[in-house]
Formats: structure tokens, sequence, C-alpha cells
């Protein structure tokens, strides 16, 4: 199942994912204090996750339940980097990772036992 997440919708699912099973009033005071949202707003992106099949809702308090996980939306959004700004090329977008900052030795090393991993 693929789940299309905006931005917004993802820094709702972003608090189920970190903190686990919550109600919406929670979600709704973190968001408040991370990014400056009215609890309408975020009540309003809670709704759209449910039509879309990311959140459960149950009560009592209008409890919320993340039904997908993290990895798989960062799997489809790592995808749809890959093949919008580097032409489906994987290679070219690990070149551009590693020419934008200084990486330790030991990163390298780990780096290169994933690469070694995956032959």
């Amino acid at each position: 199942m693929e789940v299309k997440l905006f931005d917004s919708e993802l820094k709702v699912m972003g608090v189920l994912w970190r903190e686990g099973d919550v109600t919406a009033k929670h979600i709704a005071e973190v968001l408040k204090e991370e990014v400056g949202w009215n609890k309408n707003t975020t009540y309003t992106l809670i709704k759209r996750c449910i039509q879309k099949g990311a959140i459960e809702r149950s009560e009592p308090k209008f409890m919320c339940h993340a039904l997908i996980p993290k990895e798989l939306v960062q799997e489809a959004e790592t995808d749809e980097l890959i093949n919008k700004i580097y032409d489906g090329s994987a290679d070219k977008l690990f070149a551009a990772l590693l020419g934008r900052k200084k990486i330790s030795r030991e990163q390298i090393e780990s780096l290169k036992q994933m690469v070694k991993d995956l032959e």
C-alpha cells in the first residue's frame, strides 16, 4: 500500500512515529510548540491522514495510531527523490550526498561495509 503524504502530514506522522500512540490533543500541543500550528490546523491534518489510511483513530480521547511505518514512507520518498532529481540513478544521489560535506574515516568505513554487504 502506497500512501502519498504531504510535508505537513509528515509532521503529524512524525509525532506518532517518535512517541507512539497519542491523543490528537497531544499531537496538536507538540506541533504548536514545534511549528506554531493552531489546534484546528493540526486536527484537519490528522483527519486527512485518517482519510488516506495513514492513521487510525480510536476512543477514548481521539487516540491516534500510525498505520504505516516510517521506513515505508522513507523508502517511497527516497525513490521519488531519486526519480525526480537524479533521473532514477541512485549512484548520482549517493555521489551528491558524499560531495556535500566532510565525512569521518569511521563513516567512510561504514559506507564501504554497506556497499560490500550489498554485493
